[in-house]
């Protein structure tokens, strides 16, 4: 059984194994040159768990993130997800990981310019099983956006592109979410919507990392994990 296999991206992560551990990083770092943006960061992620990450501009947290959804490698330490060494995945055993088991929300957009809201959505569906214009439809109701499922990214506001973003990260499900201060560019009215959706979410069994700047936000995570100059400070 290779590496991928033995990671269950399909479990239902509910309240009765929250004590399954999801993600271990130890003595976890990531130079870039002369440059250490992680610096020796240890701890633990558990199913059902909502964390933040916190720190100043250039704290690591981004960096760390990246690590964690398999879009960049550490330099040094371990990180094991689902009990599995990720340094022993292959490049394809990454992909099928962050397609099926992880939900993606950056600072950037990435939309498909020429592609209609909802249609991103379609293609993110997919790349994972069958596109569904039903079921996209239902993910833009859920984020207030059903009104503007045909119009093109360039037609959408910055909040509005964004909240798309969150719909396709979620359409198919994942068993834990990555998010880079997901609610940079929302008012807050729609800032609550957001952290309503992540919080039901997690009432599902979802495990989400949240990277934020805002102390209101970090407040509404189980416990903030901490960051400055690359290292975990209590």
């Amino acid at each position: 059984m290779n590496a991928v296999n033995q990671i269950d991206r399909q479990a239902p992560l509910s309240t009765d194994e929250t004590r399954r551990k999801v993600i271990g990083l130890d003595s976890l770092t990531k130079d870039f040159g002369s440059v250490r943006a992680v610096d020796n960061v240890t701890f633990d992620v558990f199913a059902g768990e909502f964390v933040g990450i916190m720190g100043p501009s250039g704290s690591g947290k981004t960096t760390l993130l990246n690590i964690l959804s398999l879009l960049d490698v550490p330099t040094g330490g371990s990180y094991r997800l689902d009990g599995v060494e990720t340094a022993r995945l292959t490049e394809a055993e990454q992909v099928v990981i962050r397609r099926e088991k992880i939900g993606l929300v950056f600072q950037q957009f990435h939309l498909i310019p020429y592609l209609t809201a909802v249609e991103n959505l379609m293609l993110a569906q997919y790349y994972h099983s069958m596109a569904d214009r039903g079921e996209a439809m239902e993910a833009l109701d859920r984020i207030g956006l059903a009104d503007r499922a045909d119009h093109l990214p360039s037609q959408l506001s910055g909040g509005e592109q964004q909240r798309v973003c969150i719909a396709r990260a979620l359409i198919n499900d994942p068993a834990l979410i990555l998010a880079d201060e997901p609610t940079g560019n929302l008012d807050e009215g729609n800032e609550e919507r957001v952290m309503g959706l992540f919080k039901e979410l997690q009432a599902g069994g979802r495990t989400i990392i949240l990277v934020t700047h805002n102390p209101d936000l970090g407040a509404q995570t189980d416990y903030v994990i901490r960051l400055q100059h690359g290292r975990r400070v209590a």
